[in-house]
């Protein structure tokens, strides 16, 4: 059984989509599709009726669905469902939300894997979004170590967790990556005609990958893969 990503003509990269309930990182540069992505990945489960949860530290659930409602795969509409779930852990409803989950005496990052994996597992969540590595590093006073309990853990779940990361040099890799399932990076280019975007599966266990950067687009559909295009770097 695999997952369908929602991005037309990335699962032909994968073969056929997300192996389930594995944790996926997203990485690349700043206005490269990572969100977009995520965006898709959760409509597409939405329209199959799995239960969906977003889980963020920088925007409100307005903001993304405003940024998404200029696509036309209707994120904006399949939000709005009740298995759609938004949570953003700096704002008071959702710290209220996680605080119901784990135990208050804990402190750092064990409360906040304990409150973040127990709060996904009562919602028997099948698709989850986290947005990003580079903001959950604020919340560990320890950055390493405590991120890698927090990927060990998430990756015990069920759900199949796409996280998004912010590193922008795909030849320097940091714990997020060692310890994912798949890594997926997008590039971009800026060239005389213009900016020239890029997808590239680095890492995907368990299936055959194309390892070479294809070509993606923004379209009024959203982001859309065509797995015949090479991008020449």
């Amino acid at each position: 059984m695999r997952i369908r990503s929602g991005v037309s003509g990335f699962d032909d990269l994968i073969g056929g989509g997300f192996i389930p309930e594995r944790l996926y990182v997203l990485s690349g540069p700043p206005g490269s599709g990572k969100t977009t992505f995520t965006a898709q990945f959760m409509a597409e489960g939405l329209r199959n009726g799995e239960k969906c949860m977003y889980i963020t530290m920088h925007e409100t659930e307005e903001e993304l669905t405003s940024d998404m409602s200029s696509f036309d795969f209707g994120f904006e509409r399949l939000a709005a469902s009740d298995h759609f779930r938004f949570i953003n852990l700096v704002s008071p409803r959702g710290k209220h939300a996680l605080n119901k989950f784990a135990n208050s005496s804990n402190s750092g990052v064990q409360s906040l894997t304990d409150k973040i994996v127990a709060f996904v597992n009562s919602r028997s969540v099948d698709r989850l979004v986290i947005d990003s590595t580079m903001l959950l590093r604020l919340f560990f006073a320890n950055g390493n170590e405590e991120m890698t309990r927090f990927l060990t853990a998430l990756k015990q779940g069920e759900a199949t967790t796409l996280l998004i990361s912010e590193m922008t040099d795909p030849s320097s890799y940091s714990d997020e990556h060692y310890l994912a399932h798949g890594v997926v990076f997008f590039h971009n280019y800026l060239e005389a005609t213009g900016m020239t975007r890029g997808i590239q599966v680095i890492k995907m266990r368990g299936t055959n990958i194309d390892c070479d950067i294809r070509s993606v687009e923004f379209t009024s559909s959203g982001l859309v893969v065509d797995p015949s295009a090479r991008v020449e770097v």
